[in-house]
């Protein structure tokens, strides 16, 4: 359980720690969490002695279409989340992470055909009677927020494609990632690096370890916790996102913004007690 909190810690105040980036564009930033975390995740490998066996798996054909597919994904998400932060729509930022678990229940009925039960759906109905009042209320689609919930949601979808563990599945996305990467830092001569003074450097230079570390601590808590156990850990983040953009960030929100929020979370609630009850009644006719 600890080393979920602290995945979810990192992940959930992130925001404090990419805002000092600035004014680092966010393809930029893209750019650099891609090359950094490339020595981080190497040195992991060999530490593992899976580097071999990684690459000899990203030359299969299918394996390296469902990876680089999935490596645009998590490039869309990393450009969207960084650019959210950097301009002021961290709150629509968080608001993305809260639909993600219902985006998933959707991209589940759309994609692989499952059934929803009755919390699903109530809780489905509430997130998307929370969008309809957005959109009323700011006049459009929060596209922040939609955006980061569908590339996350169908990052994760096109994961399930191939058995691949965390580790070895974002060493493979970040070196099909890397030479446009690494073009792109070229062009732009750094990209930010060096133009705007130590500390700008150093929070750049750290980017690989910003985004390792709570997958790591995400990876190792998985084998010991229970699904469910995962799944009511996972709001610790986007919550955390939230209390950064509104309370440290000073991002207005208003009555009808909150209540939009409210659908949502009453929705997630919903879904989190349903998965308790069942995991409850598991438990009770293994005892029987």
């Amino acid at each position: 359980m600890t080393l979920a909190i602290i995945a979810y810690l990192f992940w959930g105040f992130a925001a404090l720690y990419w805002v000092e980036t600035q004014p680092v564009a966010a393809i930029d930033l893209v750019a650099h969490r891609a090359i950094w975390s490339m020595p981080v995740l190497l040195l992991l490998l060999l530490s593992m002695g899976r580097l071999r066996a990684t690459y000899r798996m990203l030359a299969q054909p299918r394996t390296l279409l469902v990876v680089s597919t999935s490596a645009l994904a998590q490039a869309c998400n990393w450009g969207l989340f960084l650019w959210a932060v950097t301009h002021e729509r961290a709150t629509e930022a968080s608001l993305g992470y809260f639909l993600l678990p219902l985006i998933n229940v959707a991209i589940g009925v759309l994609l692989f055909r499952e059934r929803l039960d009755r919390a699903q759906s109530v809780a489905i109905f509430l997130a998307a009677l929370g969008m309809l009042i957005l959109v009323l209320e700011r006049g459009g689609l929060p596209w922040i927020a939609l955006g980061v919930a569908l590339s996350f949601g169908l990052y994760g979808a096109i994961r399930k494609a191939v058995t691949i563990g965390p580790v070895e599945g974002l060493t493979m996305e970040i070196t099909l990632m890397l030479p446009l990467a690494l073009a792109w830092f070229w062009y732009q001569q750094g990209a930010g690096l060096g133009q705007y003074g130590l500390r700008v450097d150093l929070f750049l230079l750290g980017a690989g370890c910003m985004t390792v570390v709570p997958l790591l601590c995400y990876v190792a808590a998985a084998r010991d916790m229970s699904f469910t156990a995962m799944g009511l850990v996972f709001y610790l983040g986007p919550s955390c996102q939230l209390f950064v953009a509104v309370c440290l960030f000073g991002e207005p929100m208003n009555p009808v913004q909150l209540f939009s929020f409210s659908l949502v979370w009453l929705g997630l609630g919903i879904i989190a007690m349903d998965a308790l009850r069942r995991q409850r009644s598991v438990r009770a006719l293994r005892r029987d």
